[in-house]
């Protein structure tokens, strides 16, 4: 069995092309990009990576780069064992938040790295369940006009996409029934159209907007409330008429545990980049599908099809506002509606090292 020899963190600034507005996270100006790239003994190499809002992967950089002591010399496929190892190492202060990104990044290359020496994509490495994956487009476009909104909705369809997602959480509840109606006018009957509040609403704000919007037919109404009020959800899921998806901020197995047993959710929603990485998305996945619940993605298109594609409760995998097809070789593409996980060996990520060197932050902290 090969060792880990080399664990190399690095760091990225990257603006974003238009300023993105959402009902919890203000402005956002540019997002922060961790990479990780491990090498084993024999010199095969993985990549991991996860993204943060603006200002704020300094602590996930740290903690990575104190987990280096503990990777190097171990076996770089034991990685149930190396992810026990970092968990309990920061278990007293971390359990969560940026603990559990940086475990994300590590998982995420080690699970690279074993696929790419097994000669297999990841998504076959993983289960191989179907390459095909239903695709929607995830828009971050609150304060954007009607006008702006519907023609941010007919690139998409220009695009391939066959499945929208918007931004609701205006000041007035009237906004957002007025955007969801123009958007279900302009989409017709039975177009699948997802609505996401970012977190918004206390748990009677959330009702009632999920009752008024219920009429439009909206697909799933995603992050009513915040993360940690699981009893809200089940009130949200129960009483609000439309089916709730939640997961993007849930940074443990044991939280979408709660979330399920509260009836709180009808699409899981892991991220891999911040849930525990490849290690814990397969779980929440497998207890959906225990719990007959259909899992979805958050972010990092290019690297969730294949987890989507792994597994047979997958929904739909979301395309992302973040996306890195600036930087990255072959990014994932949709046609007729659909993303096809690549054949490539791993995960198929391949960065533009040169692309992303000028946007390189020094570290300083």
């Amino acid at each position: 069995m090969s060792e880990i020899a080399d664990v190399t963190t690095n760091l990225f600034r990257i603006p974003l092309p238009v300023t993105l507005t959402d009902a919890t996270h203000g402005e956002m100006k540019e997002f922060e990009l961790i990479t990780v790239q491990i090498r084993d003994s024999e010199g095969a190499k993985g990549i991991g990576y996860t993204y943060v809002g603006q200002s704020s992967a300094a602590p996930i950089y740290e903690i990575i780069e104190s987990y280096k002591d503990l990777l190097i010399g171990e076996g770089a496929e034991r990685i149930e064992y190396l992810w026990q190892k970092m968990w309990w190492a920061l278990h007293y202060s971390g359990r969560g938040g940026p603990v559990s990104f940086a475990i994300s990044v590590i998982d995420i290359a080690l699970w690279d790295l074993k696929s790419r020496k097994q000669n297999q994509p990841l998504w076959q490495f993983l289960g191989g369940h179907d390459p095909k994956v239903k695709a929607y487009a995830g828009g971050i476009d609150l304060y954007f006009t009607i006008d702006q909104l519907l023609d941010q909705t007919q690139r998409n369809l220009n695009n391939g996409f066959r499945a929208i997602k918007m931004k609701v959480g205006r000041k007035h509840l009237s906004e957002d029934v007025e955007r969801v109606a123009a958007m279900r006018e302009f989409l017709g009957t039975d177009f699948p159209l997802m609505v996401d509040a970012n977190m918004g609403w206390r748990t009677d704000e959330a009702i009632r907007a999920a009752r008024a919007l219920s009429k439009y037919e909206i697909y799933w109404l995603e992050e009513p409330t915040i993360p940690d009020d699981f009893s809200g959800y089940g009130r949200i899921h129960k009483e609000g008429g439309v089916p709730i998806a939640a997961g993007e901020n849930l940074h443990t197995l044991y939280e979408f545990q709660h979330l399920i047993e509260a009836d709180g959710v009808a699409f899981l929603e892991p991220d891999v980049t911040n849930c525990g990485g490849i290690t814990t998305w397969m779980k929440v996945a497998h207890v959906g599908e225990a719990n007959n619940l259909p899992v979805t993605s958050h972010g990092v298109h290019d690297l969730q099809v294949h987890l989507l594609a792994a597994v047979s409760n997958k929904s739909y995998l979301e395309v992302h506002g973040f996306g890195l097809e600036d930087y990255i070789a072959n990014p994932v593409k949709v046609v007729e509606g659909y993303a096809t996980a690549p054949d490539r060996i791993g995960h198929g990520v391949n960065f533009n090292w040169d692309a992303l060197e000028k946007y390189r932050v020094q570290r300083t902290y």
